[in-house]
């Protein structure tokens, strides 16, 4: 037997330190002085021996098939295995503590310091526990050191049998629903709602918000006076960008809001392919489109619709392609015509993915009838997608010619689309030895009869005729060595295609100041 209160405030800083019930580290105590009894003994019968833990006093009693035992005798051996053993045990509680705890707070944001990088993962201290950030749950572009106070979303807790695992994320979605909750009261207090939410880390993220109370403008709350609630959150994500949207039942009007700031001119909604086209005018294509695709992009996950964009000359070419082709049928309708573009079908190539089954059920086509509308169709469709694909080559072809094709500078100058450029000294020096005189020097501008200075000066090169043969028929126009009326059509337009493509500058007129 023994007395020991010490033991007992032992046990009570081990519990208030890893956050251990103390009834928990009584047993565990226990069950290690039965472990070092039967190491002592030789035993594995775990019902020989008995330890009973006084927690008033801390007294402890063993006993061996009810016979008292002395703890003296567990000897040396047997005292380093209850040692292993209480190590153990202790540490499987404070694993328990620790996935009890970090479990209740998935999905929520937590601060920690970077302790450490493993490869492309960053690991986190976290206070108890370390957090795991992944490669892919970081977001791109960003960079941390080693001390360096981080936020972070916890996606996810694993208790495995070495240690809890804690999976924290930057790049994750929730992440920013949780800092509008945080930094606008409003959103924490479920007046305002998201909606819907995309994201695409480091770059962009979308947001439709709607608010419940209609003296609450949703759009304004989260935005804040003069930006400044939405200013810390793009600052606490490194600069991403976000574009808060009004929610709308209606999901043409939905649509419309997400592709902003591009303004949109019509929105087809097709329920039977999930997919919106969306009409802009030319000016408002490439917003939105948006870089590399990202704005239409955002907007379809957003909104749910599978989104097209397209100027109103392509909307109205697959539109009267599709109408021409239903009424040059016989049996199809202007009301079955009507009907077909009322659900959104503006393409040979929609009715082809739509299949027999909504001519008949929507549009009140009978069944032989349908499956021939769908025949021509699909018949249409491989045209039109020939057709594109041959435009598609011409257009990369035509670009590659303009691309390739040798400039001839000396031509564009002509036309007037570039300034000549200065020859160099040894193109120039066989010229200017034959216009040289006695002493060598060239009669300068500057150097008339009366003295008086040229308001500008004007380099001339010096063609001479036996160099003529050696010049091209284009610059052999430039220096007015061929007959006049000579058709230059051709490469008029060699020369503003290669000035719209920016492979030339448009010409400077450059004046020298008087002397």
């Amino acid at each position: 037997m023994a007395n020991n209160t010490e033991l007992l405030r032992i046990v009570d800083g081990i519990a208030r330190d890893k956050n251990i019930e103390r009834e928990a580290i009584y047993t565990d105590i226990e069950q290690a002085i039965a472990s070092g009894f039967r190491k002592h003994f030789d035993t594995e019968d775990v019902s020989e021996f008995a330890v009973r833990l006084d927690r008033q006093n801390g007294e402890i009693m063993a006993t061996r098939a009810g016979v008292p035992l002395d703890l003296k005798i567990v000897g040396r051996i047997g005292a380093q295995t209850v040692k292993q053993v209480l190590i153990q045990l202790v540490r499987q509680e404070e694993r328990g503590s620790i996935f009890e705890e970090f479990k209740d707070k998935v999905a929520t944001i937590t601060t920690g310091v970077v302790a450490r990088f493993e490869g492309g993962a960053m690991i986190v201290n976290l206070g108890r526990a370390e957090g795991i950030m992944p490669k892919s749950e970081q977001i791109p572009g960003e960079t941390h050191q080693v001390g360096e106070r981080v936020q972070a979303l916890i996606i996810e807790v694993r208790d495995t049998p070495s240690a809890v695992k804690i999976i924290i994320s930057r790049s994750h979605p929730d992440m920013i629903r949780r800092l509008f909750e945080r930094e606008v009261p409003e959103v924490g207090e479920r007046t305002i709602e998201l909606k819907a939410l995309a994201r695409e880390a480091g770059h962009r993220t979308k947001i439709a918000v709607s608010s419940i109370d209609s003296k609450v403008d949703a759009v304004g709350a989260c935005v804040g006076v003069r930006g400044s609630r939405i200013k810390n959150i793009v600052e606490e994500l490194g600069g991403e960008k976000i574009d808060i949207v009004r929610w709308n039942e209606s999901s043409q009007i939905l649509i419309g809001n997400a592709l902003k700031p591009a303004e949109v001119a019509e929105v087809s909604l097709c329920f039977e392919l999930g997919r919106a086209t969306v009409v802009v005018n030319d000016d408002q294509l490439s917003l939105a489109i948006g870089k590399r695709g990202q704005n239409v992009r955002l907007a379809a996950r957003l909104t749910g619709w599978d989104v097209d964009i397209l100027t109103p000359p392509e909307f109205r070419a697959g539109v009267e392609r599709l109408q021409a082709t239903l009424r040059s049928m016989e049996g199809v309708t202007q009301e079955h015509v009507d009907k077909v573009v009322a659900l959104g079908l503006i393409d040979v190539r929609d009715l082809d993915e739509v299949g027999v089954e909504p001519l008949v059920e929507e549009v009140g086509m009978v069944q032989e009838l349908a499956e021939r509308v769908m025949a021509r169709c699909s018949a249409e469709a491989k045209i039109v997608a020939v057709e594109q694909e041959k435009k598609k080559i011409a257009e990369a072809s035509a670009k590659a010619v303009v691309k390739d094709q040798p400039r001839d500078e000396g031509v564009l100058a002509a036309l007037g689309l570039i300034s000549r450029p200065a020859k160099k000294a040894e193109e120039t020096e066989p010229a200017v030895a034959e216009a040289e005189g006695e002493d060598g020097k060239l009669p300068g501008a500057l150097e008339t009869s009366d003295g008086g200075g040229s308001p500008e000066t004007v380099v001339h090169q010096l063609i001479q005729p036996s160099q003529a043969g050696e010049l091209s028929p284009e610059e052999r126009a430039v220096h007015g060595l061929v007959a006049p009326g000579t058709d230059y059509t051709a490469y008029e337009e060699t020369a503003t295609q290669a000035l719209a493509e920016g492979l030339v500058r448009p010409p400077q007129t450059h004046t020298e100041e008087p002397r």
